[in-house]
């Protein structure tokens, strides 16, 4: 009786043994499956880019420099031209004459961006390129009163940006919105207007005081009716 238990439980023993070792592979099998989960989970964090960031670090070194791989946003294909960027802010310091244009860049390869600039219906004048990280530039000379229409363009080694609705808008038709390019009205310096108004006054005061000495010179001269009538009357 006593043999019989002890090989009854020495099977047992041989049967259950191979399946803990089997189990012990499949524990490490769903440890390793969750370290993949958590370095899948890691890499999908976006990248810290700002598309209308001055002088922001392209998006493709920002994945080199991490501690881990983050993502970027999808871009156009670098055989294409770029998309228009985006025009943004314009700020203007009328009393210097310039203004500052901000942008933000396309979801497109660039290599270097420039201005455009029209003062009527002639031919722009083309700014100095700038590289890609480049979101603001400045431009200068601009005169008191002016009108303009100022535009940005995006160029890689394909080709470089449209700029749409540019002819229609010169005729005064309005830009589409988000679009590259916009208009840019030059404000007359507060001087200029200081002046204006004082001429205006000063010309309106030399018209009153010849108004009046036109009025008196000719009452002395011709007499007043009513003083006229009075003296007819008087002497009836």
């Amino acid at each position: 009786m006593v043999t019989s238990t002890h090989l009854l439980w020495l099977l047992a023993v041989a049967c259950l043994v191979p399946r803990a070792q089997s189990l012990a592979p499949q524990g490490f099998e769903e440890e390793e499956e969750e370290d993949e989960t958590l370095r899948t989970r890691s890499s999908s964090v976006p990248c810290d880019y700002d598309h209308c960031r001055h002088l922001q670090v392209p998006c493709r070194e920002l994945q080199r420099a991490g501690p881990s791989a983050c993502l970027c946003s999808g871009l156009s294909s670098p055989d294409q031209p770029p998309d228009p960027p985006r025009l943004g802010e314009v700020r203007m310091v009328a009393e210097e004459g310039r203004a500052v244009v901000h942008w933000c860049a396309p979801f497109s390869p660039v290599h270097e961006y420039w201005l455009l600039l029209w003062e009527g219906r002639g031919a722009p004048q083309k700014g100095v390129p700038f590289n890609s990280t480049v979101r603001k530039a400045e431009l200068k000379a601009l005169q008191p009163g002016g009108a303009y229409v100022v535009c940005v363009v995006a160029a890689n080694e394909a080709g470089e940006s449209s700029v749409p609705g540019v002819e229609e808008s010169l005729e005064g038709a309005s830009f589409p919105a988000f679009g590259p390019c916009g208009r840019l009205a030059v404000p007359p310096r507060p001087q200029t207007l200081v002046h204006a108004a004082v001429g205006v006054g000063t010309a309106l005061a030399l018209l009153s005081c010849s108004a009046l000495v036109w009025h008196f010179c000719l009452r002395d001269r011709w007499g007043c009716p009513r003083r006229e009538a009075a003296r007819a009357a008087a002497g009836l």
